[in-house]
């Protein structure tokens, strides 16, 4: 069970009801006894527990549809490993299931006691993802951007991952201090050269397992949401086949990466071989649908999770 810096009285009290309800087992109406609050209130309480974060809750049994689904999609694109999470069909948020299945994942490999480059990309799945992370002390491994943690105006970018991450398990991080997208090729060139830059690229290359977010390409894309592209310049990529992306390398149906002039102002890391590393897509949703068949299709990626839907998507295509 995760506490809050800070938290107030309520706080402690939907710890101690969470406590109750998911560790201990007991009832409503045993924990409203316990605590000597009515019904309703014990169930808000538990109710705010899971909202704030305060308790954490994973499920640690296999659904058999999942494995059959996960091991289907790993044969069909020759893929190292496919994790299944259940289809909310009454949620259309991006992240419920994928959170918790992605910080399992990053858990697992953060517990091994040898030394390991871990590196991570950006998005509101890995950010959700590390948020369900446990405090961790991981002084063996590197934690390293692929991604420029910068916004077109100067600012963190939004969806960063790696200072939280590096927050939570205690090890040294290698931020990378570009946007995802710079003015031109030559400028990439020159600030790649940079002695802040230099160590972070050396590292992303070595990088023993990268975790990575796929993103869909249209006018909601966060590429251009987030002011990185205009909306011209999307209008172009899209006519030109444009379907996915990672860390903002912008790919084909068929998983080649674009011949367009924007590729070359990614100032991004390049993915870490797929014959080293174990690179792992975390991604769902009908709107990335295509972006996840082609990351897959093209080797972006060696890993996936995703969710049942998606996996049918990529199985019956």
């Amino acid at each position: 069970m995760a506490r809050k810096a800070g938290s107030n009285g309520r706080f402690d009290d939907a710890a101690r009801a969470g406590w109750l309800y998911y560790v201990a087992g007991r009832t409503q109406d045993e924990i409203a006894a316990a605590m000597g609050i009515s019904r309703q209130s014990a169930q808000r309480l538990v109710s705010l527990a899971v909202a704030e974060k305060l308790i954490k809750v994973r499920l640690d049994h296999p659904i058999a549809v999942c494995l059959e689904l996960g091991e289907a999609v790993k044969r069909k694109y020759g893929l190292r490993q496919v994790e299944i999470v259940p289809s909310d069909p009454g949620s259309d948020s991006a992240t419920t299931g994928l959170a918790e299945a992605g910080a399992a994942e990053i858990e697992r490999w953060l517990k091994q006691p040898e030394p390991l480059i871990l590196a991570i990309g950006t998005g509101r799945t890995l950010r959700a993802a590390v948020d369900q992370l446990p405090p961790m002390a991981c002084p063996q491994h590197r934690i390293v951007s692929l991604t420029g943690n910068i916004s077109p105006d100067g600012s963190a970018a939004y969806y960063n991952v790696i200072f939280s991450m590096a927050d939570a398990i205690q090890a040294r991080h290698f931020p990378m201090p570009l946007p995802v997208l710079v003015s031109s090729r030559a400028e990439r060139d020159l600030l790649h050269q940079q002695a802040l830059v230099i160590p972070t690229i050396s590292l992303g290359a070595k990088a023993d397992v990268t975790f990575v977010g796929i993103g869909e390409m249209d006018h909601q894309a966060p590429l251009e949401v987030d002011g990185f592209l205009q909306a011209n310049e999307m209008e172009d990529l899209l006519a030109a086949g444009a379907t996915g992306e990672i860390c903002g390398w912008i790919f084909d149906a068929d998983g080649q990466l674009l011949d367009n002039p924007v590729n070359e102002r990614v100032a991004s890391i390049a993915l870490p071989s797929r014959d080293t590393s174990c690179v792992i897509g975390i991604a769902k949703g009908k709107r990335k649908y295509a972006a996840i068949r082609a990351a897959v299709k093209g080797r972006f990626v060696n890993a996936l999770i995703t969710d049942e839907d998606t996996a049918r998507y990529l199985l019956k295509i």
